[in-house]
């Protein structure tokens, strides 16, 4: 069996004391077991030698990410944490924000930071948004509306995937939290006016077309990662294509992989643009000619992103780019970032560099595996207490004054 068309779908895809409980995750791993059964073998789990996280608070990003191993299976793990190839993009998007320097002027006479920002006209407590992340109930068994519970806690944004694991209506069900739809277009142009026209009725605040697409990664080529039947058919019901559970597995698959479009191109917004009044975001910008189209075409917003090294390895850090990006736009339109951020200090170099707000995959989705929908909290919480910090030291009252001099 091709396992490229599962790529093709997810790739169209990345406190206080007394927090933290072990918890049982053999349902979760149930469900988040990647079907080996048709190659042979159960999943693999990991060692159980290894020592045992769970129980330990966590007080940052890489502490979930540990704890996320200990919790899935490996071949789950390593489909969230693995990056294409070689990974030498995955490894940049961190290490270019590490090799920014801060540099605080002294005695500023500040002695509160106020996160607050305003993303497309809607407020938020703090410019750290929930990226869209596919097949969330493999994490964690309420997956996305998990994560769209604990953003709305926040008072932060929820980036939606059209292959979350839960329907647009199930989502914007479960809180009251603003909400992004990421939109995986399909051929068929019926079903993707639908889908959008639902994501619209649903209350959604805007529409991101993520437009670098597909993903080659050798963890989940190793692991024959594939999404189980049950999955994968609510999924393809989900966007609103007419499938049935009389399909068998081989079936569904040969269809998810001749359903979507791969070949867009910019006149993809035109027709957008005819079907939705929603703000329209193109996620996956990282050239200055490419965001000058994106202004020319009058789009709301640029998500300066490299897919979080999971498209095409050999590309720069998304960071590295952002500054560029932000000089052909020149102000004309908002601009985010994603990929890479792993501490409150990146949040605020990318604010310096021109964004107006950071998209986070990865270290939520860990957390979700760690401990579902308080974890995804603890995990908002820890980064916008670093922001906070990071202002407090450089003499930012507000988020408005993070300035590139404040870099070295």
């Amino acid at each position: 069996m091709d396992r490229r068309f599962f790529s093709k779908l997810l790739a169209l895809s990345a406190g206080s004391a007394g927090f933290w409980q072990t918890t049982t995750r053999a349902d979760e791993k149930d469900s988040a077991v990647v079907q080996n059964n048709l190659n042979g073998g159960p999943a693999t789990r990991k060692d159980s030698s290894q020592p045992d996280h769970r129980t330990h608070e966590p007080v940052n990003v890489a502490d979930f990410q540990e704890l996320a191993r200990a919790a899935l299976p490996r071949a789950t793990y390593e489909y969230i944490t693995g990056g294409s190839t070689d990974e030498v993009t995955l490894r940049e998007n961190v290490a270019a924000f590490q090799r920014i320097k801060i540099l605080p002027p002294l005695l500023t006479g500040v002695a509160k930071a106020d996160t607050k920002t305003t993303i497309l006209k809607q407020e938020i407590a703090f410019p750290v948004l929930l990226a869209p992340v596919a097949a969330q109930n493999l994490y964690h068994k309420d997956g996305v509306l998990a994560a769209a519970r604990a953003a709305a806690a926040a008072r932060t944004i929820q980036g939606v995937s059209s292959s979350s694991g839960n329907s647009v209506e199930e989502v914007a069900a479960a809180s009251q939290g603003p909400k992004w739809f990421q939109l995986y277009v399909p051929k068929d142009r019926i079903v993707a006016r639908k889908l959008v026209e639902r994501a619209e009725r649903a209350g959604y605040k805007a529409i991101i077309v993520t437009v670098d697409l597909g993903e080659r990664k050798d963890c989940d080529l190793r692991n024959r990662f594939a999404l189980p039947q049950k999955e994968l058919l609510k999924f393809l019901t989900d966007v609103g294509f007419a499938v049935n559970d009389r399909m068998t597995y081989e079936e569904l698959m040969a269809f998810n992989g001749q359903v979507w479009d791969l070949a867009l191109s910019w006149e993809y917004f035109d027709w957008l643009r005819g079907v939705t009044r929603l703000p329209l975001i193109i996620k996956g910008v990282l050239r200055g000619d490419d965001a000058k189209k994106a202004v020319s075409l009058g789009l709301d917003g640029i998500i300066v992103s490299n897919h979080g090294g999971r498209r095409l390895d050999g590309v720069p850090a998304s960071i590295e780019q952002l500054p560029h990006v932000a000089e052909a736009v020149a102000g004309r339109t908002e601009i985010y970032l994603d990929s890479g951020i792993r501490r409150g200090t990146d949040v605020f170099k990318a604010l310096a560099l021109g964004a107006k707000a950071v998209l986070i995959g990865r270290p939520y989705a860990w957390a979700l595996a760690a401990n579902g929908e308080a974890g995804v909290a603890k995990v908002l919480q820890l980064l916008r207490e670093e922001l906070e910090s990071a202002m407090l030291a450089c003499g930012c009252a507000t988020v408005g004054e993070i300035k590139k001099g404040l870099l070295k």
